[in-house]
């Protein structure tokens, strides 16, 4: 079964998903006149102000006064699921198999998939819908209410359910599990029974306790493993321009060091690079969705900005970790023992232990967000209680432990299989709705331009799609 997996992936990221996903990222590039590059600045003032305010919103929510989402926790949690095993396995997985220019591919889907990133976000805050206290939406709303596609809706619900709520979950638990074997030699038994139990803890305290957790976790494992990289970059300054030179060359096919060529390098770094940063798959939204705003295009910026962290930044480290080590051409090293490897050799004993740990954070907190991707899609499709425990109950503790003891190549083989899928019905749809992206960047920029620091939108700027639209009175 697991080859026939292998030859389906193979198939349809060879020949469909890469020129999809290149292609709407340029194109949206083109369309939004760049708006990942030329607003960066406006990406970093926004996130800087939403986290200063998230401080004051916590306070109210133990007052019992608020309990919004803010932009910054809605970007804590999508980066949650962002960095995670995508960043320290995934790199070196395609690095081990598509060679040192999967890197640039890398690279490269993440500067072009921003601008996929900003529209999907832009189109979820768009059409969100009110939920209790808080918000919900994503793809599978802006399906139905954007393009009138009930069964196309359902149809993405289902396959997010399956590729982020369950078999994405069996990637971080497996990750974590392998780690803590190479490091302390704990079985992945016990190591994934216990991470159950912690999931299922955290799955039933609902968004917010996801989000409170997430804006603790994701800047603390970030942060940690950027100094030990940037200490280990700075120690091994003289390499840089060597690494540089190898990823490139390799890119292209100039000097094959590991890997099938520049197609191997191309698939890899294209299929991991999305992985890692989840650019048009249709994940990030449904947390975009859930943030308290004034203008669609704000939530659609940080969101951009998240791609830029995950995969410019965190990728980025562990695969110069990597290639300065020299041990990706080493055949029997692949996956989260890679990087382990390429971090004793450069820091010694310590270096496994502390990916150990660092990828506990990384993955742990990619786990209660990727649930809450399944929760808001489940939820789309039936407001049935049971259902929803079920749900809980397969995403925190079934998958979790399936993944602590099932293979390597057969839990990546299940998530690229859905994620092709799933990126793919979420880019059809982003597609067609596009264009009311476009509009509302054009308005943001104008009232930007009019002098106003904090863009508002309503509702009544967009008269055609009016009744549509739930929120923005």
């Amino acid at each position: 079964m697991n080859e026939w997996i292998t030859a389906v992936n193979d198939v349809i990221w060879s020949y469909v998903l890469i020129v999809a996903l290149v292609g709407c990222g340029l194109w949206f590039t083109w369309r939004t006149r760049f708006v990942q590059f030329r607003m960066v600045g406006e990406m970093f003032r926004l996130l800087t102000e939403s986290a200063v305010n998230t401080v004051e919103e916590q306070v109210k929510e133990k007052t019992g006064k608020s309990r919004h989402i803010s932009s910054f926790q809605a970007f804590a949690v999508s980066v949650a699921t962002r960095v995670g095993t995508g960043n320290l396995a995934g790199v070196a997985t395609a690095i081990a198999i598509g060679g040192p220019g999967a890197v640039f591919w890398m690279w490269i889907i993440a500067l072009i998939g921003s601008a996929t990133a900003f529209v999907e976000s832009t189109l979820a805050q768009l059409y969100k819908q009110k939920h209790k206290d808080s918000f919900i939406g994503g793809p599978a709303y802006y399906i139905q209410k954007g393009l009138k596609q009930r069964w196309m809706a359902i149809l993405f619900a289902v396959l997010i359910t399956l590729q982020f709520g369950l078999s994405n979950n069996s990637i971080q638990a497996n990750t974590i599990c392998g780690a803590m074997l190479e490091a302390f030699g704990w079985s992945p038994v016990w190591v994934g029974g216990i991470l159950a139990l912690m999931a299922l803890f955290i799955v039933f305290g609902g968004i917010q306790r996801i989000a409170q957790v997430s804006s603790v976790l994701v800047p603390v494992m970030a942060v940690g493993y950027l100094v030990l990289a940037i200490v280990i970059i700075v120690m091994n300054i003289h390499q840089i321009p060597h690494v540089f030179k190898v990823i490139v060359l390799d890119a292209f096919g100039v000097s094959q060091i590991a890997g099938g060529g520049i197609g191997a390098a191309m698939m890899n770094g294209i299929k991991r690079g999305l992985f890692s940063n989840e650019a048009g798959e249709g994940s990030a939204p449904n947390v975009a969705a859930t943030a308290t705003t004034t203008h669609p295009v704000k939530q659609g910026l940080i969101q951009a900005l998240g791609v830029f962290t995950d995969t410019l930044v965190v990728c980025s480290c562990t695969a110069f970790i990597i290639l300065i080590s020299g041990l990706y051409q080493v055949p029997e090293l692949n996956g989260i023992a890679l990087t382990q490897s390429a971090l004793q050799n450069e820091v010694g004993s310590i270096g496994p232990i502390f990916v150990a740990v660092a990828i506990f954070l990384f993955a742990f907190s990619s786990i209660i967000g990727n649930y809450y991707y399944g929760e808001a899609n489940i939820r789309f499709i039936t407001p049935n209680t049971k259902v929803m425990t079920i749900y809980r109950l397969c995403s925190g503790g079934l998958m979790v432990f399936w993944g602590a003891i099932a293979s390597f190549e057969l839990v990546w083989n299940v998530v690229d299989f859905f994620m092709a899928f799933l990126t793919a019905c979420n880019l059809i749809a982003i597609v067609l709705l596009g264009r009311y992206a476009f509009r509302l960047l054009d308005d943001y920029r104008k009232q930007k331009r009019q002098g106003i620091k904090e863009p508002v939108f309503h509702r009544s700027q967009l008269p055609e799609i009016e009744d549509e639209i739930e929120c923005w009175e």
